[in-house]
């Protein structure tokens, strides 16, 4: 989760993070490069006489600077449209996770084990325990398990609400009447943060997400558990 003057991206939990940052850094290298002539070329203006009594016409300059910027673009483009299929796979989940938006909670539900449903509200300030985060922390945590493909379908009751985990790179839409669904791949224990990131009302703000991921055989102990309870 972020940290004061955390002014970079969150250290990622799954390979889909992983790609993300690194496109991230891609893009920001060729921008400082543009930047960078583009201010150098300003500067010099500066100092520049404004006679040349040879110059007639300019086919070359114009033929670089017409090309160059398109050879720029693609260097960004296909990078950008390999991660979009990347995002967009879905590859045999062990575990699919219904996640349904209201005002101003999450309810969740693991059909693939006898229907486990609950609701995850955020813990108020005056009920949190000393090592909580306020307005972070919530009542159920959703509990996933690592190194496992995990389906997550995005639904909700009544406006649109989005599921967003910054560190594992997941953010779905959830719109009333319509199922989205994504894919993503914890690599890692761990508890990671997230909000409803679309605003949907008073308490937007206050309808956080707590995933934590423990390993397979910790995750089966919950589920045995959660449906002998």
């Amino acid at each position: 989760m972020s940290t004061w003057a955390n002014l970079g991206l969150q250290d990622s939990a799954s390979p889909l993070m992983e790609q993300l940052i690194f496109f991230h850094d891609h893009a920001l290298l060729i921008l400082v490069m543009i930047t960078v002539l583009v201010g150098y070329l300003m500067f010099m203006l500066f100092f520049n006489s404004y006679i040349n009594r040879f110059l007639l016409h300019g086919q070359l300059i114009e033929m670089i600077w017409t090309i160059l910027p398109a050879i720029i673009l693609l260097f960004i483009a296909l990078p950008s449209l390999r991660l979009l299929y990347l995002l967009d796979e879905i590859n045999e989940p062990s575990v699919t996770l219904k996640s349904i938006g209201h005002q101003w909670y999450w309810s969740y539900e693991y059909s693939d084990f006898n229907n486990i449903e609950f609701d995850s509200y955020m813990i108020p300030t005056n009920e949190l325990a000393t090592d909580g985060f306020r307005l972070l922390d919530v009542d159920n945590r959703v509990v996933l398990p690592m190194n496992s493909q995990i389906r997550i379908l995005v639904t909700a009751a009544d406006v649109i609400h989005s599921w967003t985990i910054p560190a594992l790179g997941v953010k779905v839409d959830g719109t009333p009447g319509r199922l989205n669904q994504t894919n993503f791949f914890i690599n890692r224990p761990g508890l990671f943060y997230g909000q409803c990131s679309e605003i949907c009302g008073a308490n937007h703000s206050f309808m956080p997400i707590v995933i934590e991921s423990v390993p397979v055989n910790y995750f089966i102990k919950w589920i045995s558990n959660n449906m002998n309870s």
